[in-house]
Formats: structure tokens, sequence, C-alpha cells
């Protein structure tokens, strides 16, 4: 039979050791600093990589005085271009016919136009991933977002989407794209490796990336040094991320088409 507690009697409180709950105490706090030292280090750390990894030099007069990988990075060609984009003499002069053909689109495909500007390519490559397919025109220019929308439209083609990306994030769904292409683009990006660390995301497993560039090799193509690469510059740089080299297309009059596929 259990004993009753005398009426006005109180229990004893269990005494707390002093020396445990200092240790407890020392415990969290370095816990504490621990966190915050290590926050602090990942945020020297990122300006000290962008460091490394970019490079300040004398602006050119078709470049930004930033280099990466050995070269200087090009000015983007700014919206009020647009209507070189849209020239006549485009068609014949680049052949996007052969660059089509070079890409191998088939319905159902998920295809990222990056960069896509007017939407040229865009609109082009669109009929090829029908039925089922999607076109994802990206550009960092709000301006040609909205002009992109606008041929999109007048073309009656649903299957374009435009998505407005930042300077170093195409800002796509994980693991979503089977091709993405950027034609005279890479060379102009501010913040390459960021840019293709997006694409590699977004990229599904065994996805291409395609790097259409003018051909720095070539001192007939018209179009200023700073705003051509050579496909051993392409590689070079494509070569920090896991993609495989697949084929290069050279049939193009002044561009090189170099295929990647990401592994894995």
């Amino acid at each position: 039979m259990r004993r009753q507690r005398p009426r006005g009697a109180t229990a004893l409180a269990p005494q707390r050791n002093p020396a445990v709950a200092a240790m407890k105490a020392l415990a969290f706090w370095r816990w504490i600093l621990l966190a915050c030292l290590l926050a602090t280090s990942a945020a020297l750390a990122q300006p000290a990589a962008l460091a490394q990894r970019y490079s300040p030099a004398p602006a050119s007069a078709d470049g930004i005085g930033k280099r990466y990988m050995g070269r200087e990075i090009a000015a983007v060609m700014g919206w009020q271009g647009a209507a070189w984009l849209e020239r006549e003499d485009r068609e014949r002069e680049e052949r996007t016919d052969l660059l089509l053909a070079a890409l191998a689109l088939r319905p159902g495909m998920v295809v990222a136009d990056i960069g896509a500007g007017t939407g040229y390519l865009s609109r082009r490559m669109a009929p090829t991933v029908m039925p089922g397919g999607k076109v994802w025109a990206v550009d960092v220019q709000p301006e040609m977002i909205s002009l992109l929308q606008a041929s999109a439209k007048s073309s009656g083609l649903t299957q374009i989407e435009a998505r407005l990306s930042s300077a170093d994030d195409v800002k796509l769904p994980a693991a979503s794209v089977d091709l993405a292409v950027m034609v005279d683009v890479y060379h102009e990006l501010a913040y390459p490796y960021e840019v293709m660390a997006s694409v590699l995301k977004a990229l599904k497993p065994g996805g291409r990336v395609v790097f259409v560039e003018y051909k720095a090799e070539d001192p007939r193509v018209p179009i200023k040094p700073l705003h051509k690469m050579s496909e051993a510059q392409i590689k070079r740089e494509a070569a920090v991320f896991p993609l495989e080299w697949e084929r290069t297309v050279s049939t193009l009059p002044w561009q090189h088409v170099v295929v990647f596929r990401k592994q894995g």
C-alpha cells in the first residue's frame, strides 16, 4: 500500500549539477560558433572563387574587360539590334536549314533555346518537336522576351514558351531538357561558368548541349574577332563540366556546331 505524503509536505526537487550544466552550455555555444564560422567561410569563399574564375583586363572595343579561361568576354548585343537577328539574308548567310538538320530534333523533345533573342531559331525548331514537344525560349533581356512572345503568337506556335533568365542562371526546371542550344550566345555570357552549371542542372541524363559559334579559325567569316570562338576554346571551356564531346558539324558556312552529351 502506497504511503501518502503528509498534508503540507513538499517533494524535494532534484538537485542540478552545476558542472554538467556548464558543460552543456559550453557545448551549445561551441555549436553556435561553428555554425557561424561555416556560414562566414562559405560567404567569403564565393567571391574568392569568382575572383579566381574571372580576371579583370582592359576592356577592348567589343569586350567587357573581364577574362575567362584565356579570352575576353564579348559585350552583349542589346535588344536594340533585334532587327539584325531577323535580317532577310540570315538564312542564306548562316544556312539555318543545315543547323536544324545537325540538331536532329524529334517529336516529343523538350528543347531550350538559350539566348533566344527574337525567337528566330525557336520558331524554326518548334514544328520539328511536335507533337508533344516544347521549346523553352530563354533570354536575359525583358525587351527580347516581349519581342519573342509577339513573334511566337503571330506564328501561332503555342509550343514556344518564353522564359526570362538571369545573368548567371537559365532558371529552368531540373532534369527537364533534352537539348539546349546556344547560337552565337555563349561568348557573350557575363558568367559563362554559372550559366553552364545551370544548363547542366536543367539537362536530363544523357541530354545534349550544343554550342553554335562563328568560326575563329576562318578569317573569311565577316564577324568581329571577339564574337568568334574556336572549336578548341569551346572544348576547353566545356571540359570543366561532366560533358562528353560527341561531334562537331562544320558544314555551315560561318559557324561550327559543337555537340556535347551530359554524362551520367
